[in-house]
């Protein structure tokens, strides 16, 4: 049995936590946290609203598949209002009347439920381009029931959504979910277009600021990363800057490329070969390869 003493102990415990709470703790976090295995089954259920046969809804087992879609819409927008509300700041304990806050949280759920269909859209393009990349598929369906690329690629059209729209902190969760899965690590901030393919992926980093084209090809292990962090007068970071690299229509990068900062720009058309280091832009049509150098060992005659 735990005796008097050790809740005392325990006590004192949470009130010094609580304390450091209020006098540590940042000062700028607005809102809320939600579970991450919430979002993890928010993730879940908009993979089989946007693609039911890869990933059946077991949830509406049982109906017509035009009501079950349907009815998991429905559970969707008001599982993500609700995350939405309890990520941004509120006084609805308070409110005397109906709380605006949850109402503009379902607003914006309703919003991103209504892009569904273009989102889709982009990602039947990205799927369609892994599968033209990638001989060992056997069928775009594979690729969308299987490959990582895809699912992080998925993950992070939904969260640049929502972070698009200004809704705090559930953009990060998301993606970091699927980073934790995956190994691809895709900040929601990024802008990335139509017909992308991340082949194997694991390791592949794409910071906040990049600007990614159409029809782009990443082998794992890139990294689209910033150079270095401006510093104002008091030594603190300058947020909202362009820090990580442009990527032009069509550029394909290979294995454990490095390409960094705001101002490196890759041209279209162009091929980045395994283990390059880029700080600077190349023209479009380029051909950047890392040369490996060749020495004969001499033969130890037994």
């Amino acid at each position: 049995m735990i005796s008097v003493q050790h809740l005392e102990q325990l006590a004192e415990t949470v009130e010094q936590l609580e304390a450091s709470d209020q006098t540590v703790g940042p000062a700028n976090s607005a809102g809320g946290a939600v579970a991450r295995h919430e979002t993890s089954r928010l993730l879940q259920r908009l993979q089989c609203l946007l693609f039911p046969r890869e990933h059946p809804y077991s949830e509406c087992a049982g109906s017509p598949s035009r009501v079950a879609r349907l009815e998991l819409l429905g559970v969707v927008i008001w599982d993500l209002a609700h995350q939405i509300h309890h990520v941004t700041a509120h006084d609805c304990a308070n409110a005397a009347t109906a709380c605006q806050e949850l109402t503009r949280a379902l607003d914006s759920a309703t919003r991103l439920s209504q892009q569904l269909p273009a989102i889709q859209t982009t990602l039947w393009s990205d799927a369609q381009a892994t599968f033209d990349g990638d001989p060992a598929a056997r069928d775009v369906s594979e690729i969308i029931a299987t490959y990582p690329g895809f699912y992080a690629t998925m993950v992070y059209r939904l969260a640049h959504t929502l972070f698009q729209a200004g809704v705090p902190l559930l953009p990060r969760i998301m993606t970091e979910l699927a980073h934790s899965q995956t190994g691809i690590d895709i900040h929601p901030g990024a802008t990335i277009g139509s017909s992308f393919f991340i082949d194997h992926g694991t390791g592949v980093v794409i910071g906040e600021t990049c600007l990614i084209g159409d029809r782009v090809t990443l082998y794992q292990g890139v990294t689209l990363g910033a150079l270095n962090f401006p510093h104002d007068q008091d030594g603190q970071i300058i947020r909202g800057q362009k820090r990580h690299p442009t990527i032009g229509d069509d550029v394909v990068i290979y294995s454990g490329a490095t390409i960094l900062g705001g101002d490196t720009v890759i041209g279209q058309g162009s091929v980045v070969g395994g283990n390059v280091w880029l700080t600077q832009s190349i023209p479009a049509y380029s051909k950047v390869t890392n040369q490996p150098t060749i020495e004969m060992r001499a033969r130890i005659r037994s």
